[in-house]
């Protein structure tokens, strides 16, 4: 009888754990007041825009333009935790590229209103791109690059569409994939929400794909970002290194492989 007693006090447990689980995934999903900014200085010209969302939010925007007409523009979405002050070590080396860029702060984050999910995201993405358009772009003139969390968003936005390229720095197959690295012994593909499912929609992505990840990776492993490569179509090119943790050192070699990848778009 007491054995009965401890084996339905653990399943009580566990439940009340689930149903926690559940109801506050966003809260451990999504990292906003995160901070890891280590001072760098802002070395390109940026101005501070507000991108007007289809559900009424204005997300904190920086763009940087040297030419519309003659370069790309990128649209950066930017990777969980953190503010875009957190960028400011890759922004930099746009610096020196032909390139236009657009970073956008998700909602919930950098002090914008608004609460993150999946769709909430797809949303900020979305609008984002519209903002473009409406300066003249077409999607030709657009390369989208996703950082981690950013590669969910930026997968759904590129999927069967015609924008001039797509980057991915630490791409994830997809978020029940990386919770169960996680949380084990949690059911999270039936208790998650928010699943950006990367494996199953970069099948259906047909323009250039540039893949870069570490194997030092210790928050998204690095089978996941080869495994996001060896799916997409063709043309495709990578950058994996072995050193490489989830913020990606931006080193020469990695800079040069990512100028030539632009260059290859125009």
């Amino acid at each position: 009888m007491s054995f009965l007693k401890i084996i339905i006090g653990i399943l009580v447990i566990y439940t009340s754990l689930l149903l926690l689980l559940f109801i506050f995934q966003r809260n451990l999903m999504y990292h906003p007041d995160e901070n890891n900014y280590s001072g760098d200085k802002l070395e390109v010209d940026i101005k501070k825009v507000k991108i007007n969302t289809s559900d009424g939010l204005d997300l904190l925007g920086w763009f940087h333009k040297k030419d519309l007409k003659r370069f790309k523009t990128i649209i950066y979405f930017h990777g969980n935790a953190g503010k875009l002050e957190n960028r400011i070590h890759k922004l930099n080396h746009f610096k020196d590229m032909d390139v236009n860029f657009l970073i956008i702060a998700w909602r919930g984050f950098s002090g914008n209103d608004g609460k993150p999910s999946e769709e909430n995201l797809y949303i900020d993405g979305n609008s984002s791109i519209k903002w473009l358009k409406n300066l003249g772009l077409s999607e030709k003139d657009i390369i989208i690059y996703g950082e981690s969390l950013g590669t969910g968003v930026a997968t759904e936005i590129a999927k069967n569409n015609n924008f001039a390229g797509l980057v991915l720095e630490t791409p994830f197959t997809s978020m029940i994939e990386a919770a169960k690295n996680f949380y084990p012994y949690i059911p999270v593909r039936i208790l998650l929400r928010d699943k950006y499912e990367n494996d199953k929609k970069i099948k259906n992505i047909n323009i250039p794909v540039f893949v870069m990840h570490g194997e030092a990776d210790q928050i998204v492993p690095f089978w996941m970002g080869k495994k996001i490569y060896e799916m997409a179509n063709q043309p495709k090119y990578s950058y994996f290194t072995e050193y490489d943790n989830h913020m990606m050192e931006f080193d020469e070699k990695l800079v040069f492989e990512l100028r030539t990848f632009f260059k290859s778009l125009n």
